[in-house]
């Protein structure tokens, strides 16, 4: 058998060691499959319970996936170094991304230039007194006192503190499916096992979170408007649901990703309720703009206590010109202006794009945020079909566990005019797809 990757011990670290290598270097790529156990133990002339045990590792880091039935394959994002981002040809549009659109983002500079900076010393306060109470006031509803704050580098970060405060390795977690690459990604590197719950324009469905709660859930990840990637937002009645469905389990841990907070007019519905352990992450990444690295982590006393702590043995706080940065931007009238048109925009783009779909016949969703989901029979052909006709678009596979193909659209940056000429394109790229469908299903 001739294998992509090298072992140069005859171990299992030797051939985590090997994969680990190959991934990096590009000789495996993302959704390539690896030899089964047996094959390769016999192959490498292992025994399987070693070969085993280093894709075991390997599924812990979050480089190999597998589940039941299938094939075990490099994760369509393995937490390695090592690939870069290739720039979109000249006349492919991007539409793939997830940003926000940079119209609406503050100057940084001109902002940085009227702080009045000094040097904070390791004796300092870690967070500002100022940014504490901003705090307080921006996780509203969710009543918080200053002691029940932290921050964190974005929004991935405050999640992974959160998250290293109560789990270990192999627990499971429940997820929205589809749900955020970069929270499965995380997920999968911290040794976790995320497991999907079902989703409709209004979030989780009560039922599936029942029946998956059944199950031994270490926590909850639930992002109350504009899920990435679907659009979902909580509405009261669902809202009201959820809380219920979740107070069943009290020793559960539930995190609320309201990674959107400030960019969306979407209202915020909390299903936190009254329980022990929870957490509720605001990021400033959609709103102040994505290098912006900091979040707001409102939280119960232990778990803030414990995030706190692990962060003070490890980078210490954020940086408290980061901090000064927010404060300021917040404290500027041409900072809310520019959230009110960003809300607007964003609004009126996504329902004009969902809107120009509609009338060609192709069903799609997008209830909030930043962009719309279109389910596809087959991602690739759509993905490469469009383009072909000048459209970067995002396929759906790294954010599905269970559900259906389909594709994103970012409509953050997408004008009405354009939105209309690439309807256009999703609808023929579908059709141009379908007799080849008929073909083999025949």
């Amino acid at each position: 058998m001739d294998l992509p990757f090298a072992i140069a011990e005859p171990t299992a670290a030797g051939i985590v060691a090997g994969i680990e290598l190959a991934v990096a270097k590009g000789r495996l790529l993302p959704g390539a499959t690896v030899p089964s156990v047996r094959a390769l133990a016999t192959a490498v002339h292992l025994s399987p319970a070693t070969v085993a045990a280093a894709y075991k590792v390997l599924r812990n880091r979050g480089v190999l996936t597998s589940s039941a039935g299938s094939r075990t394959r490099v994760s369509p994002r393995p937490p390695l170094t090592g690939r870069s981002l290739t720039p979109l040809p000249a006349g492919v549009r991007d539409v793939a991304s997830g940003n926000p659109d940079p119209e609406f983002l503050p100057s940084l500079p001109e902002v940085a230039a009227r702080l009045h900076r000094r040097h904070y010393l390791y004796t300092d306060a870690t967070v500002l007194p100022e940014l504490l109470e901003m705090a307080v006031h921006e996780l509203h509803p969710v009543r918080v006192s200053r002691g029940q704050i932290c921050l964190a580098g974005g929004a991935m970060d405050a999640l992974e503190r959160v998250l290293s405060a109560y789990l270990k390795p192999g627990d499971q977690v429940a997820v929205e499916d589809p749900g955020y690459t970069g929270v499965l990604d995380l997920l999968r590197a911290m040794g976790f096992v995320p497991v999907g719950v079902p989703i409709d324009d209004a979030g989780m469905r009560p039922d599936e979170l029942a029946a998956t709660l059944a199950r031994p859930i270490a926590a909850c990840i639930i992002t109350p408007r504009a899920q990435n990637p679907m659009g979902s937002a909580i509405d009261a009645v669902r809202g009201a649901e959820l809380t219920a469905v979740l107070a069943e389990h009290p020793d559960l841990l539930v995190v609320e990703d309201d990674h959107a907070s400030g960019a969306v007019d979407a209202p915020y519905v909390s299903v936190l309720g009254d329980r022990p352990r929870w957490a509720l992450i605001r990021s400033m990444s959609k709103s102040l703009g994505p290098d912006l690295r900091i979040a707001m982590i409102g939280a119960d006393p232990t778990t803030a206590s414990r995030v706190e702590g692990r962060q003070q043995v490890g980078t210490g706080w954020v940086s408290h010109l980061i901090q000064e940065l927010t404060v300021q931007l917040w404290r500027e009238k041409d900072t809310a202006d520019r959230l009110r048109g960003a809300q607007r925009a964003y609004t009126q783009r996504r329902e004009a794009f969902l809107a120009e779909l509609a009338t060609r016949g192709v069903p799609a969703r997008g209830r909030s945020g930043l962009n719309v989901y279109v389910p596809v029979p087959e991602e690739v052909p759509v993905v490469r079909q469009l383009f072909d006709r000048g459209w970067a678009v995002q396929a759906g596979e790294p954010y599905r566990l269970t559900s259906g193909p389909f594709i994103r659209v970012t409509t953050a940056a997408l004008e009405p005019a354009d939105g209309a000429e690439l309807a256009d394109h999703v609808a023929a790229a579908l059709n141009a797809t379908a007799p080849a469908r008929v073909s083999r299903a025949g």
